[in-house]
């Protein structure tokens, strides 16, 4: 059987990503119907259905969730060789493959792009965007070679650089009596309408928001979950909901009604690292780490940890 065109393996990604043919139709540039096609086309050459579908819904099959997690590694390393070539005829001489969060903080990711490396004049920085647990699986697998991480558990697969420790900031409305408050308490969202980002978008803080609070007897009245911060308003206005964010997130929606606490629950903190293999021999890769840590000295972040790099 012929593999599969790039293009194929891309429509069924975002289809599996959205579950929504018109959403996944705009994230890739195409109309539905072209889409449609694809998938069509797809399902047919590899002889078993990928999505479930009808009018009103769309859900993975079994068979298309392992598919799409082998065809997001293709892509992704297609991408890369695409990138690492062109980078290398226009006269780079390393590219390091950096990941970060749509959430991590602009100013950290500025801070990362601005080091420079006497040791590889020409590096070039190829940024990549997904989740954080997708981030730290594609370090660890090699797909990427360092990544800004939050809120992951700790694995000896990975060495972690810490960056910034920040509380989450609760999104509520202004005129909510709770902003009242200089900080919140976790208490203090005691049966209240409360927003999560998705369990996907990090299994490891959901689940840790949801078992402290369990642990305090704070439970939510209901749980509203969204992919980006700019679905939280709405709710927020509409159902008088506390949202759980990141603090860049909670920032870019303060505004129109919307206002911004930290969450003041030690139990509950969003640690960024700067995450690498554990037994990575990249010399860029290690000088990079070393760069960063002297670099957040520098702007006074002090990071808590140290890479146990050695050697060259």
């Amino acid at each position: 059987m012929a593999l599969p065109e790039i293009r194929l393996l891309q429509a069924a990604i975002a289809v599996a990503r959205d579950l929504n043919f018109s959403r996944a139709a705009d994230r890739l540039h195409i109309g539905q119907s072209t889409l449609s096609k694809q998938i069509y086309e797809l399902e047919s050459q590899l002889g078993f259905r990928l999505f479930d579908r009808n009018h009103q819904t769309v859900a993975i099959t079994d068979a298309g969730r392992a598919f799409v997690e082998e065809a997001s590694e293709a892509v992704s390393h297609a991408e890369r060789a695409v990138a690492a070539a062109t980078a290398v005829f226009n006269g780079a001489d390393e590219i390091l493959n950096l990941g970060k969060s749509s959430y991590t903080d602009p100013f950290l990711v500025s801070t990362l792009l601005s080091i420079r490396l006497p040791l590889f004049p020409g590096m070039r920085i190829k940024q990549w965007s997904n989740f954080s647990n997708e981030l730290a699986r594609q370090v660890i697998s090699g797909d990427l070679d360092v990544a800004v991480t939050t809120g992951i558990p700790e694995t000896p697969k990975l060495s972690l650089l810490r960056l910034v420790d920040n509380p989450f900031y609760i999104a509520l409305a202004m005129d909510d009596p709770l902003a009242r408050h200089r900080e919140i308490l976790l208490e203090h969202m005691r049966d209240r309408n409360w927003v999560l980002l998705s369990r996907h978008a990090n299994s490891y803080l959901y689940d840790m928001i949801l078992l402290v609070g369990s642990g305090k007897d704070i439970r939510p009245r209901d749980i509203f979950h969204v992919m980006s911060p700019e679905e939280v308003s709405e709710l927020i206005q509409e159902h008088q909901a506390l949202a759980f964010l990141p603090r860049a997130a909670a920032w870019r929606i303060s505004r129109d009604g919307i206002t911004t606490r930290p969450l003041a629950e030690p139990q509950l903190r969003l640690v960024t690292n700067l995450a690498v293999r554990s037994d990575t021999k990249s010399r860029l890769v290690k000088e990079f780490v070393r760069a960063t840590s002297r670099k957040m000295d520098s702007l006074a972040l002090k990071p808590q940890g140290r890479l146990p790099l050695t050697g060259s």
